[in-house]
């Protein structure tokens, strides 16, 4: 039978492969036949991440995306080492749970930096005729539920996540020529270790409360992986501009 989230022969790049979803989304990619090029920080969770995806033509580039201004050439070079992308998402992050008035002017430009500088560099680079396949194409940017909703302290991840959501809609159809589709996961509470390890220290109120606002429970990386595969695959190759939300019914309330 025919697999349409099949990703044989495929060379995907994903930011953020040392944790979480970006891990996960590694592992998945890996089972359907792609050849995965996986970025982090650390590099001995990438070495991890590596040994638990299947046996493959894949490769470990440690970056630190901060670096804005080399992301093109980076994966421009990268493209060139390893052959050309047909897939990039873009999984890490930066998140600050922080009040409003408390907020200095550099944390705004570092959230913004990883969050979304690094998105907008990632498409240039990605785009380029020399880094990209000649057949379709796919971006996948994870963006969270903090982009349509507001919550106390969470100003700066929203704001940064929120622009993430705009952007991909524009850039969806200004790509649409050049046969890339762009679109966004967007998740809510995913069960990563840091975020466990920050959960155990809420009051049993707080954590019924959260559970409460999340009725399929909390998500599991691999949740949110299966969402951004979906949307690299031709299973949707009639879907750009959009946001696939990854809530356990968080929205619905």
């Amino acid at each position: 039978m025919e697999n349409p989230m099949d990703m044989t022969g495929k060379r995907v790049l994903v930011t953020g492969a040392s944790s979480g979803i970006g891990r996960e989304t590694c592992v998945l990619l890996s089972r359907l036949g792609a050849r995965v090029v996986l970025s982090g920080r650390n590099m001995e969770n990438l070495e991890a991440a590596l040994a638990d995806m299947e046996p493959g033509e894949h490769v470990i580039s440690p970056y630190d995306l901060a670096g804005v201004e080399g992301i093109p050439a980076w994966v421009r070079s990268l493209a060139k080492e390893n052959g050309p992308f047909s897939g990039c998402v873009h999984s890490a992050g930066y998140f600050m749970g922080k009040a409003f008035a408390l907020i200095k002017p550099q944390e705004v430009r570092d959230a913004f930096a990883v969050n979304f500088d690094a998105a907008f560099a990632l498409a240039q680079g990605f785009r380029h005729k020399s880094a990209r396949d000649p057949g379709p194409a796919s971006i996948v940017f994870v963006t969270s539920v903090a982009g349509f909703v507001g919550s106390p302290t969470h100003t700066l991840y929203s704001a940064t996540k929120g622009a993430l959501i705009s952007f991909s809609k524009s850039l969806a159809l200004e790509l649409a020529r050049e046969n890339i589709r762009v679109n966004c996961v967007a998740p809510a509470l995913v069960k990563t270790p840091l975020m466990e390890a920050g959960f155990t220290r809420f009051t049993q109120e707080m954590q019924n409360k959260i559970l409460g606002d999340h009725p399929l429970g909390l998500g599991m990386p691999m949740d949110v992986a299966h969402s951004a595969v979906f949307l690299l695959s031709d299973a949707a190759t009639w879907i750009t501009g959009t946001t696939l939300v990854v809530d356990g019914g968080y929205l619905a309330h």
